[in-house]
């Protein structure tokens, strides 16, 4: 039976990188796959996953109306899809979510989703909350905070590198807005 997988992390750990790296090893043995990402992330070309070291592939866009069961069932009764990977999990919702587990457990296709696990407040995403909850495999992707200690945060900055506090949960951004930190230095940074 195919599996779902949530493969997160915090910012700049890799995730796009290891999702592509995924997706190349598929297609390397001839096997079909379907890539996803956030039509929100916006950073690079539209419908395309790019990572920080330069790796790209085309994806299919979904926001909140996609329907990622009948994208995939459409493109599996034209040819057979080995696996299905989903860039920005954390953006999805819990019914896309719920989704994914029927590609799953109806289609047999596994499913490798990589996303955030929190927001720049410590708080769950909807997507991420509800993959943390149903997959078959947890995987943390490991980043490394500026003290050597694993980062497992993710502290929104302003242009002058403060701390942002308040704000919407989704700003689109890297390296420019986000910094990732151990939960002490996060904590010390919002003053916390």
């Amino acid at each position: 039976m195919a599996k779902l997988y949530f493969y997160y992390a915090s910012m700049n750990a890799g995730k796009s990188t290891t999702l592509l790296q995924a997706d190349f090893n598929y297609r390397e043995r001839g096997m079909n796959t379907m890539l996803f990402t956030a039509a929100v992330d916006d950073r690079f070309a539209a419908g395309t996953i790019t990572s920080r070291i330069g790796l790209e592939a085309p994806a299919t866009p979904f926001d909140v109306a996609t329907d990622l069961a009948a994208c995939v069932a459409e493109r599996q009764a034209r040819e057979p899809l080995a696996c299905v990977l989903v860039d920005e999990a954390q953006f999805l919702s819990a019914g896309q979510v719920a989704q994914l587990a029927r590609i799953c457990d109806v289609l047999n296709v596994p499913v490798l989703a990589y996303g955030l696990r929190t927001d720049f407040q410590g708080r769950l995403f909807e997507g991420s909350a509800r993959l943390l909850a149903i997959a078959d495999a947890l995987i943390e992707i490991k980043s490394v905070c500026v003290c050597g200690r694993k980062a497992i945060m993710n502290l929104r900055v302003d242009a002058q590198g403060r701390a942002i506090a308040e704000g919407a949960q989704t700003e689109i951004g890297g390296n420019d807005l986000y910094v990732a930190l151990c939960r002490r230095h996060f904590s010390e940074a919002l003053g916390s």
